[in-house]
């Protein structure tokens, strides 16, 4: 059964700064794209940073400049740095992930959610 599980998520001032982490497990083939929404009270769940297989990338406006996703394949992760975080980047994260499991095929993948909050 493959499970994502996000870390790293926490209280930090606004102007600072965290590492998320996605651990991807069980019986994996490989991972297509993986990315990192999130969803703040009383709001939809939003895109925030999507890298695909081959490398290509794209972000929210709210968070270009300022976060960098990242994964490793050889270690099914992947990571969201955040930078110059803002009371505003406040939700709970998610990592989703489009994976292709033996004897399951290819199927959408969710974690658990980590929650960030920026506040002074």
């Amino acid at each position: 059964q493959v499970q994502l599980v996000e870390s790293g998520g926490g209280l930090v001032q606004p102007g600072g700064s965290l590492r998320l982490s996605c651990a991807a497990s069980g019986s994996i083939f490989s991972i297509n794209a993986m990315g990192w929404y999130r969803q703040a009270p009383g709001k939809e769940r939003e895109l925030v940073a999507q890298i695909t297989s081959g490398g290509t990338i794209n972000y929210a406006d709210s968070v270009k400049g300022r976060f960098t996703i990242s994964r490793d394949n050889a270690k099914n992760m992947g990571y969201l740095q955040m930078n110059s975080l803002k009371p505003e980047d406040t939700a709970v994260y998610y990592c989703n992930a489009e994976i292709w499991a033996l004897r399951v095929g290819v199927d959408d993948y969710w974690g658990q959610g980590t929650q960030v909050t920026v506040s002074s």
